[in-house]
C-alpha cells in the first residue's frame, strides 16, 4: 500500500492543462474512497465506475482508505476523462502494477462498468499538449483516428483497463499509432457555375474568397441567396495543415468524431435564426464552443437575418473584429478562436420584395425601415460587401444553354483566389480583411483626388470611419485580383457599388 502519481489533462476551452492524479491507498483508517481537487459531479461519480471496472477486470479492489487528489486543486475538473488514470493509480498504489513507465505516459479515458475504455471528447487538444511536453499517451481505441492526425507518433490505444494494465506491466506491448496519410477532401457544396445569372453576386463571392471579406445578400425570396452562400466554399483554397488541425480540435471538443472525408475542408455552419446568443458565441456554466467557433477558418451563414433577435446579432460584433470569443464565468475564463467569414441574407421588406417603386410594394416606407432596423448599424458596419440579388427571369430562359466552358471557368476561379491571397500574404503577411489601419495606409495609397472622392461618397451614404476602411480594404482586394499594385478610381467605384443595403436605406429615407 502506498502512493502513486498518474499524469493526465483537463479540458479548459481549447487548452488542455496538465493534471496530476495522486492516489494514496492507506493501511490505516476506515475503508473509504474519496476524490478531492475541485471535481464536478461526473468526476465524483468515477468512484463507482472505477471500483466496478477494476473488479470486472479481474483485479482486486483494495479495502482501505483511498484518497485521490486531482492537482492543481484550483483548476475545475469535469468529465469522465480521469477514470482510466484513477484506476491505474489505484492498481499501482495497491502494488498490483509497476509504476516504472508512468513517468513517461499521460492517461485519458472513460471506463465502462465492464472495464472497457470509452472514447472521449477533446482528445486532440490533449494529444497536441502531450506532444509538446515530449510524452506519450494511453488513449481510448475510439480516438485512434484523432491520434493519427499528429505527424509524430505519441499515442497508444487501449480497448480496456486490463489491456492498459498489461501494457504497463510489460505482458503486452502496444504499437504506437502511426500518422495517417490523408488526401485533401473535395468540397461537396456544389459549383458556382450551378448558379444561373446573378453576375454581380458571383463577382462578390470571388472578392470575398480572395480577401476574406464578409458578405450580405439582399434580395427577395427564391433568388438564390442560400445557394450562392453555399458555393463560396468551392472558391476558397483548402486549409493548411495547422488550420485543419485546429478545426479538428474544435470538432473534438464538440464531441464530433474525426472523419477523413472532411480533412482540410473548411466548415460551413448555418444555425437557425431562432438560436440563442449562447448557442451562437458559446457559453454555459462550463464554457462550450458556439457556432462562431465551430465555423473557425470557415463560413458562418445567417439566413433570414432580420428574423434573428437584434441582441443575438450584436454578440457577433466583437468576434468579427477580434477573431476570438472570450467567455467569462465565476469559476473560469475561456477563450475560443472565431476567425470565420460571415455570409448573411435578408429580404428587402416585410412582404419579401421591394424594387424601388413604393406603389408596387405591400409595405410602406416606415414599415420597411422598421423591418430593416432590426439589424443594428454597428453590425452592418462590419460587413464589407452588401450585394443586391434581384429576380432575373432571363437567367431561367438561358439556363439550358449552359456549356462546359462555364464549368471550366468556374474551376479556374479558385486559382485566381489562390494567386490573390498569395500576393497579399507576401506583401503584408495577412489577408486584406485583417489589415490594420496603419498597414492599410501603406498598401492602399490613394491620390488626393481619389481620397477626396471616397470621403465624399462616405458622407453621402452617411457611413462611419470603419466603413471607410472596409471599403478601402475591399478596393485593395479588387486590385489584387486584377494583379495591379496601385489603387485606381475604378477599384473604388466597384467597391462602393457593393453597398446595396445602405443605398436602399438612403432611398427609403428620401421617400
Amino acid at each position: 500500500m502506498g502512493l502513486a502519481v498518474v499524469r493526465t489533462r483537463a479540458q479548459l476551452g481549447m487548452e488542455a492543462p496538465a493534471v496530476r492524479v495522486e492516489v494514496n491507498v492507506g493501511k490505516r483508517g476506515v475503508p473509504t474512497f474519496q476524490i478531492i481537487g475541485m471535481p464536478e459531479t461526473t468526476v465524483r461519480e468515477a468512484r463507482d465506475r472505477v471500483k466496478t471496472a477494476i473488479l470486472n477486470s479481474e483485479f482486486d479492489f483494495p479495502i482501505a482508505k483511498i484518497v485521490v487528489n486531482l492537482s492543481p486543486a484550483e483548476l475545475p475538473k469535469q468529465g469522465a476523462r480521469f477514470d482510466l488514470a484513477i484506476a491505474l493509480g489505484i492498481l499501482v498504489a495497491s502494488e498490483q502494477l509497476d509504476d516504472q513507465q508512468l513517468d513517461e505516459l499521460e492517461v485519458y479515458g472513460e471506463l465502462a462498468l465492464d472495464g472497457a475504455v470509452r472514447n472521449m471528447s477533446g482528445a486532440l487538444p490533449s494529444l497536441l499538449a502531450c506532444q509538446q511536453a515530449g510524452r506519450r499517451a494511453l488513449i481510448p481505441k475510439g480516438n485512434e483516428s484523432e491520434a493519427g492526425l499528429l505527424r509524430q507518433p505519441v499515442a497508444y490505444t487501449v480497448p480496456s483497463l486490463k489491456v492498459a494494465a498489461e501494457h504497463l506491466g510489460g505482458q503486452r506491448r502496444l504499437d504506437v499509432v502511426q500518422p495517417t496519410k490523408l488526401a485533401v477532401a473535395p468540397v461537396l457544396t456544389g459549383d458556382i457555375a450551378d448558379v444561373h445569372g446573378q453576375e454581380q453576386a458571383k463577382r462578390a463571392l470571388l472578392l470575398a474568397a480572395a480577401g476574406g471579406h464578409h458578405v450580405l445578400f439582399v434580395g427577395p425570396p427564391g433568388t438564390g441567396k442560400t445557394m450562392l452562400a453555399q458555393r463560396l466554399l468551392g472558391l476558397m483554397p483548402p486549409l493548411e495543415e495547422a488550420a485543419a488541425l485546429e478545426v479538428a480540435a474544435i470538432e473534438s471538443l464538440a464531441g464530433i468524431p474525426f472523419s477523413p472525408e472532411r480533412w482540410r475542408q473548411r466548415p460551413f455552419r448555418a444555425p437557425h435564426h431562432s438560436c440563442s446568443a449562447a448557442a451562437l458565441v458559446g457559453g454555459g456554466s462550463i464554457p462550450k464552443p458556439g457556432e462562431v467557433t465551430r465555423a473557425n477558418h470557415g463560413i458562418l451563414f445567417l439566413d433570414e437575418l432580420t428574423e434573428t433577435p437584434r441582441h443575438v446579432l450584436d454578440t457577433l460584433r466583437e468576434p468579427l473584429e477580434s477573431g476570438t470569443v472570450c467567455i467569462s464565468r465565476a469559476q473560469q475564463q475561456t477563450t475560443f478562436p472565431a476567425r470565420f467569414q460571415l455570409i448573411c441574407a435578408l429580404n428587402p421588406s416585410p412582404c419579401g420584395t421591394f424594387n424601388g417603386d413604393i406603389r408596387s410594394s405591400r409595405s410602406t416606407p416606415d414599415q420597411i425601415l422598421k423591418y430593416l432596423s432590426k439589424v443594428s448599424g454597428p453590425f452592418l458596419d462590419r460587413i464589407d460587401l452588401q450585394v443586391d440579388v434581384p429576380r432575373q427571369p432571363d437567367a431561367l430562359r438561358d439556363a439550358h444553354q449552359q456549356t462546359k466552358s462555364a464549368k471550366m471557368a468556374s474551376q479556374s476561379l479558385q486559382e485566381k483566389v489562390v494567386a490573390a491571397q498569395q500576393r497579399q500574404l507576401e506583401r503584408q503577411g495577412c489577408l486584406n480583411r485583417n489589415l490594420s489601419v496603419r498597414l492599410l495606409t501603406e498598401v492602399a495609397v490613394l491620390s488626393d483626388e481619389d481620397h477626396e472622392f471616397l470621403v465624399s461618397a462616405m458622407e453621402r451614404l452617411q457611413l462611419s470611419h470603419r466603413a471607410f476602411h472596409r471599403t478601402l480594404r475591399l478596393a485593395r482586394t479588387i486590385a489584387d485580383l486584377s494583379g495591379e499594385e496601385r489603387l485606381r478610381r475604378e477599384h473604388l467605384l466597384e467597391a462602393l457599388s457593393y453597398r446595396a443595403l445602405d443605398n436602399l436605406l438612403t432611398q427609403l429615407r428620401d421617400l
